[in-house]
């Protein structure tokens, strides 16, 4: 790990936009990116092909220890292997994303994943996507932001991005999973989903994409961590 690599972190609920905001960021930089939430999404997804239970920590710490996982970027893309297969798709079903959910509430399994999410920083920078990466992963962060959205709104992105896969889903069902995996997340005792006392936060209700991408890059230079792109 590199001591020196500025850290910005982006902490926040489930659909608040963390994923694209981090990506787009990172790009507009030149920074690498930690997807935190996929490594869990990882985990839930092999213990399901591996057939672990959801409540057998020690297991599940061992499938996220033993992850066989690459990050690749092709033609402007994410992929995600699982296994040396693709797994981009897979982990982004609602049903992972629960599973995910229960997964990150064990302590064996966050601890598991810690060291593998510290080795991410490296220069020239890292931009850190996640729901505990300001107050857990990296404290010591230059810069923490809590990017958050009403969950109506979280539930009308979700519902748009998944029509727009071909998949058809009920906007209240949604919004349901959505408050409960908010309230399993804020509620758990390790790591819960909460602003770092030193955190930025962000509503993104009623902003654009650009605009929040903007937003960052403005406060990374305000504090000398990156040139205003």
């Amino acid at each position: 790990m590199s001591e020196a690599a500025p850290v910005l972190t982006i902490d926040g609920p489930g659909g608040a936009g963390k994923g694209t905001i981090s990506r787009l960021v990172a790009e507009r930089l030149g920074w690498h990116l930690l997807d935190s939430g996929a490594l869990y999404r990882l985990t839930a997804l092999a213990a399901a092909r591996h057939e672990v239970a959801l409540d057998d920590e020690t297991a599940l710490a061992g499938v996220a220890a033993a992850l066989d996982v690459a990050f690749l970027a092709e033609d402007g893309e994410a992929r995600i292997l699982l296994e040396g297969a693709d797994a981009s798709q897979a982990i982004r079903t609602e049903q992972v994303g629960d599973a995910a959910s229960r997964v990150a509430a064990l302590p064996a399994v966050r601890e598991a994943l810690l060291k593998r999410q510290r080795d991410f920083r490296q220069a020239p920078g890292l931009v850190a996507d996640g729901r505990d990466m300001g107050t857990v992963v990296f404290p010591e962060a230059p810069l923490k932001i809590f990017l958050t959205a009403s969950a109506a709104e979280r539930a009308r992105r979700r519902h748009l991005q998944l029509r727009e896969a071909g998949v058809d889903a009920s906007l209240s069902s949604l919004l349901k999973e959505i408050q409960a995996r908010d309230a399993r997340d804020m509620q758990r005792s390790v790591a819960p989903l909460v602003a770092a006392e030193d955190a930025v936060e962000l509503d993104t209700t009623s902003l654009t994409i650009p605009e929040v991408v903007d937003r960052l890059t403005e406060l990374l230079a305000k504090r000398g961590l990156a040139s205003d792109t």
